[in-house]
């Protein structure tokens, strides 16, 4: 394996056309979160190309209403604990958002739905593998977790974040192939998110003729909110944020609904279950005699947190990228969230944001710098080869 990083680069230069043609065609099979038929086709084509790897796949149900995540191994027995390459294959963009075959090229950058979030990192991925596999690299398995639902939080009812945890078990490390920063930073660490929706019964009455009989069901609803939103604190991170309300049919009838939609976000998991328990504790309270309340958390995805092994990790990887030409990696804490959370949760050293550099994600304007889908494969393979090397 002497020599590897080498025989890495100049096998991949000498796939660049064929990676940009993987990239425009795992782009133009879009894949909104939605749109499950689409999903299901796109996991279906990224399994057959792991499977020509030599990886054993399988597409795990995680709900009737959601994308399944493909998982696979490469290697399965060699000596090493699996190294994994994660993310999701789920876009935010409607299905012919951007009209047929959306992928272009134009000055140096790429467009299409998923161009940056995250299409470009697992095509990245898998032209590692091919590096790694044609360098004779066997010291690791190598893991792939790729999941269907990420942008919806894993909503409905879906078991992803526990098939996640589960699948990464016994894994060295993951590198979460997400939205690659334009400045070259590594993520250590990412907000959680969660989202409340709370719904109060009143009694509707005319509030000229009988307004003693109505029970004011957006009245409730403000009282309890006033309380919630001063559970914001900045200086830990935490934040609660009223996003919608709604209630009312005119402003002569007492209203008889409101409900309103939350969102909390939390730095630490314990911050997040505490930031949980106090709001439960409020919406438990009756402060209109004759009203109910009703809450669920329609959404979820729990905080990535920075730990000891997340850091030496992060630390392998920057002084790998320095020996080897990539430059400078600062590490950075992201306010977003992803399912590098569930890997951490899961005992797994994980970094983020290790996919193709750009920016505007989940945006029309969204793109991703050609030149970085090739420094990338380059870098996560020499990463990979000398994890091999030092037999991490």
């Amino acid at each position: 394996m002497q020599g590897f990083t080498e025989k890495i680069n100049a096998f991949l230069d000498g796939k660049k056309d064929e990676i940009f043609a993987a990239y425009k065609d795992i782009i133009n099979l879009e894949s909104y979160h939605s749109d499950l038929d689409a999903l299901a086709k796109l996991a279906e084509r990224l399994k057959t190309e792991f499977e020509a790897e030599g990886f054993q796949c399988r597409l795990i149900p995680v709900g009737p209403d959601n994308g399944a995540v493909l998982s696979g191994i490469l290697g399965a027995d060699r000596p090493g604990k699996p190294i994994l390459f994660s993310g999701h294959m789920d876009t935010v963009h409607p299905t012919r958002k951007f009209g047929e075959n959306p992928f272009r090229m134009e000055d140096g950058k790429v467009y299409g739905p998923g161009v940056l979030d995250m299409k470009g990192g697992i095509v990245i991925s898998l032209f590692v593998v091919k590096a790694l596999n044609a360098l004779g690299f066997d010291s690791h398995p190598i893991k792939i977790l790729y999941c269907g639902d990420e942008e919806i939080l894993h909503q409905n009812g879906a078991k992803t974040s526990e098939v996640l945890m589960e699948e990464a078990k016994g894994c060295l490390c993951a590198f979460n192939m997400e939205t690659g920063l334009l400045d070259n930073s590594i993520c250590i660490a990412r907000n959680g998110k969660t989202e409340v929706t709370v719904s109060v019964e009143g009694v509707s009455a005319h509030a000229g003729n009988d307004f003693a009989s109505g029970r004011n069901a957006i009245v409730e609803m403000m009282k309890k909110l006033d309380i919630l939103q001063t559970f914001t604190d900045l200086e830990h991170k935490m934040t609660v944020n009223i996003g919608t309300i709604h209630g009312g049919t005119a402003s002569g009838s007492v209203p008889a609904h409101c409900e309103a939609k939350i969102d909390l976000r939390a730095s630490r998991v314990a911050d997040m279950e505490t930031l949980k328990k106090k709001i439960e504790e409020v919406l438990a309270k009756t402060f209109i005699e004759g009203t109910t309340t009703m809450f669920s958390y329609t959404q979820e995805m729990l905080p990535f947190e920075t730990t000891d092994d997340t850091m030496k990790l992060y630390q392998f990887v920057h002084d790998t990228a320095a020996k080897y030409g990539f430059g400078e990696m600062p590490c950075i804490k992201l306010g977003g969230s992803s399912d590098a959370s569930y890997l951490t949760i899961a005992g797994i050293p994980t970094i983020c944001s290790c996919g193709v550099r750009g920016q505007w994600n989940h945006t029309d304007k969204e793109y991703a710098l050609a030149d970085s889908m090739l420094e990338r494969a380059k870098l996560w393979a020499n990463v990979v080869a000398e994890l091999g090397e030092k037999k991490a």
